[in-house]
């Protein structure tokens, strides 16, 4: 069995980013002193509130209702404005997370129905460095940051509630490591375009999961408390708005968790923890592997987004004692739903997650000790209807249905018989405030 790892020689790795971090920030402070209108000019802000409620009408645990909410301020400032730093920028962001989880308190599984839930309280999600090389066919980027808004996310994703698909395919989450907004660690990626369509992305990230904690503000940049690096990969192919008539992405990847983690049944003398009363093992190192793609099908205006995007992802694992065996996501975007109403969308997504023998005969086990019987159900199917009106510039509003068949029980696993399927609906709205208060 091998021994639980954790970082010993991460120094000057750390010292390098620290140092260029330090540096930037004394380089920010003395913008000050320069133009304001130079400084105008160079510092793009940002800042926006997401809204996500959801009442579940029927199935789940009871009825009952949970808001959640995400303020997001932070900015782009351009070096190469203020001191001719060619391709260089500085991103930061900071967020405020509140409000309660439907899944948790009404529903009863594992897989929230409100995506912006999650690293509650105020942190810094933020702060890195990013610069291109080789005439821009090589990007980089370090800091402060998190491995899920550079690997496996999707603009699509603002069309959707479900945290089941966004902002990323949850299975990347329960079976790694894998780093997530906003708790940040420290962390890079590179990206080299093989040709003016297809690229090779890589990255490496800090596993963490003490940043985890409610009492966590991304101050913290310490690594005393890591456990290893999670790293990911994909070869992809993408197209844009402005060069194809029918944007694609395709990607095929994977990644790597070099990290702690424990075995979803067995203790360390390998009998099964629940009957044994021990803890359940500690194991290390875990890899998965993914396919996904996005196609643009409809275009009926060239000028316009106008049109139906299909998407789709399966991801599975290939080393580790994983809880999921594989995930499946497939769904559509259909931007202009009128001639009267042209940024209005419909979207609909679909995803199910397979669950382990071994993680469905630990739940077996426990159900049996509370005096229930049978196993649950091996796979968690979410459904999601969505509807994205757009108000205005700056406004936007989406009410939403989903449909949970076979909530999962590893939210409560001393459950004792299944669930009902649950019905629940959903509002979400997105405000842009930097667009409100800048005009």
């Amino acid at each position: 069995m091998r021994k639980p790892t954790r970082i010993k020689n991460t120094g000057g790795f750390q010292q390098n980013l620290s140092a260029a971090l330090l540096s930037t920030t004394l380089l920010v402070s003395g913008t000050a002193l320069a133009d304001q209108g130079k400084w105008q000019d160079a510092f793009d802000f940002q800042a926006s509130y997401t809204g996500e409620s959801a009442t579940n009408v029927e199935g789940g645990e009871r009825r009952g209702s949970a808001y959640a909410g995400q303020l997001f301020v932070g900015g782009e400032l351009d070096l190469n404005t203020l001191f001719n730093w060619e391709d260089t920028k500085i991103h930061v962001a900071m967020t405020n997370r509140h409000g309660k989880n439907l899944a948790e308190h009404y529903i009863g599984n594992s897989t929230s129905v409100q995506e912006i839930f999650g690293g509650q309280n105020t942190r810094l999600a933020r702060f890195t460095i990013a610069s291109t090389f080789l005439d821009g066919d090589l990007e980089l980027e370090g800091g402060r940051t998190v491995a899920n808004i550079s690997f496996l996310g999707s603009e699509l994703c603002q069309y959707f509630q479900t945290n089941a698909a966004c902002g990323n395919p949850t299975f990347v989450f329960r079976t790694s490591n894998f780093t997530w907004w906003p708790v940040s660690s420290w962390g890079g990626h590179a990206k080299y375009w093989l040709s003016s369509n297809t690229y090779f992305h890589t990255g490496i990230y800090e596993d963490n999961t003490s940043h985890q904690d409610l009492g966590d503000h991304g101050f913290d940049w310490a690594t005393n408390e890591a456990t290893g690096v999670v790293v990911p990969f994909t070869l992809g192919y993408q197209t844009t708005w402005d060069n194809d008539a029918l944007p694609r992405r395709y990607e095929i990847g994977g990644w790597y968790d070099g990290a702690d983690y424990t075995d979803p049944v067995f203790d360390e003398q390998g009998n099964y923890a629940a009957l044994s009363g021990n803890d359940y093992a500690v194991r290390n190192g875990r890899s998965g592997v993914f396919a996904r793609f996005e196609q643009t099908v409809t275009r009926p205006n060239p000028s316009t987004k106008e049109g139906l995007t299909l998407f789709g992802a399966v991801l599975t694992g290939t080393s580790g004692e994983l809880i999921e065996d594989y995930y499946l996501k497939a769904g559509f975007v259909m931007r202009g739903t009128l001639a009267s109403r042209p940024n209005d969308t419909i979207g609909f997504v679909f995803t199910r997650q397979q669950y382990t023998d071994e993680a469905l005969e630990d739940q077996r086990i426990l159900r049996a000790m509370n005096g229930g019987v049978g196993t649950p159900p091996s796979s968690q199917t979410m459904l999601e209807l969505s509807y994205g009106y757009q108000l205005n510039q700056h406004v936007r509003i989406q009410p939403n249905v989903h449909y949970i068949i076979n909530p999962d029980q590893f939210a409560e696993r001393d459950r004792v018989s299944e669930l009902d399927d649950a019905i629940v609906l959903g509002l979400r709205f997105d405000v842009n405030l930097a667009g409100l208060l800048i005009q």
